[in-house]
């Protein structure tokens, strides 16, 4: 099953395509992270009724919860610090001089300047990252409303299908998203949802083919039209990858927060676990299974967390990348490929 649909708006059905996708972007990252924290509890305690070596065994005669617990020290010691260290080499391209500072600014500006200037119905576009987007997208259904009204004027059967077909696909797509990105706040993941979802890249290269193959047909003013519809198209890309790479950077320090927060308490406990559990301590069952079984696959649970949380950051900024890689009419994704390759 394709994880978008001809007019870019990804996937939401049930399916493998669609679960995955669900999986890797829309699902929360705390919820994704306890989700797997709790079939990994499930699987170790499950594992104790297979008929295997019984774990208090393996505890008198080989001290099992040290060699267990204290590997995790190290590894949550060394991991948390180099992720850390990374994120932070990835946010210091924020600081600089007051020259770099000022281009920034000044880029910045311009880009706005511009988008103001090609939405001819915004003086000022909004600040916030979810209203900005939203005004680029009704600006683009705008454009291509009115290349629509002008080739229905004086233009023939076939090239106004063509045309209706193309101003569909980006009337469908741009009220999704603009649905949407009305109550998105940035921080969350909404905002770089929605981004995914406006499939500009396509719209693009179907603007390009409608000019290429009726050039002789098409007017002045509807060529003119098309050339508004694609400069404004132009405009959602760098503005997609410029909240795209705040949002990074949003998520790393969000993530370098929760390692640091998690990693003191699970050391703690890798601590506790490693001085004070032998194969005497809290003898008996709970539910039919022992109960060291029940305190060493928590323990496990917890030392495996910081690794846990990591990988569910790490999934969606790595989804998200994957997916945007290419700028402007350039589609990677299989399911988007073009039919005519000649």
């Amino acid at each position: 099953m394709s994880e978008s649909d001809s007019s870019g708006v990804l996937s939401q059905r049930p399916g493998v395509g669609g679960l995955r996708l669900w999986v890797l972007l829309r699902m929360g990252r705390w919820l994704f992270t306890a989700v797997v924290l709790v079939a990994v509890f499930a699987v170790l305690v499950l594992a104790s009724r297979l008929g295997l070596t019984p774990l208090r065994i393996i505890v008198v005669q080989h001290n099992g919860t040290f060699w267990i617990f204290s590997a995790f020290i190290g590894a949550i010691i060394t991991g948390t610090s180099i992720v850390v260290t990374i994120n932070q080499l990835v946010l210091s391209q924020e600081l600089g001089a007051v020259g770099d500072q000022r281009e920034r600014m000044q880029a910045a500006m311009a880009f706005r300047s511009d988008t103001e200037t090609a939405l001819d119905d915004e003086e000022i576009t909004p600040p916030e990252p979810a209203a900005f987007l939203y005004e680029l997208v009704d600006g683009i259904e705008r454009e291509a409303n009115e290349f629509e009204s002008t080739v229905a004027a004086d233009h023939g059967d076939e090239i106004q299908a063509t045309v209706a077909d193309y101003v569909a696909d980006v009337t469908e797509n741009a009220r999704v998203v603009k649905g949407d990105l009305e109550n998105a706040q940035f921080g969350s993941f909404d905002v770089v949802w929605n981004a995914l979802n406006f499939n500009y890249s396509r719209k693009i290269h179907d603007a390009r083919t409608i000019r290429a193959d009726y050039s002789d047909e098409l007017s002045d003013e509807a060529d003119d039209e098309i050339d508004d519809i694609i400069e404004v198209l132009t405009l959602f890309g760098p503005a997609r990858e410029h909240f795209k790479t705040l949002y990074f950077q949003w998520e790393l320090i969000n993530l370098s927060r929760a390692l640091l927060y998690i990693s003191v308490p699970a050391l703690a406990v890798m601590g506790v676990l490693m001085m004070y559990i032998d194969g005497s301590t809290f003898s008996g069952t709970v539910l039919g299974i022992d109960t060291l079984v029940w305190l060493t696959s928590a323990g496990f649970v917890v030392g495996l967390a910081p690794f846990v949380v990591f990988m569910a950051f790490i999934l969606r900024i790595a989804t998200v990348a994957k997916r945007t890689l290419a700028m402007g009419p350039f589609i990677l994704r299989e399911s988007e490929r073009d039919e005519d390759l000649g």
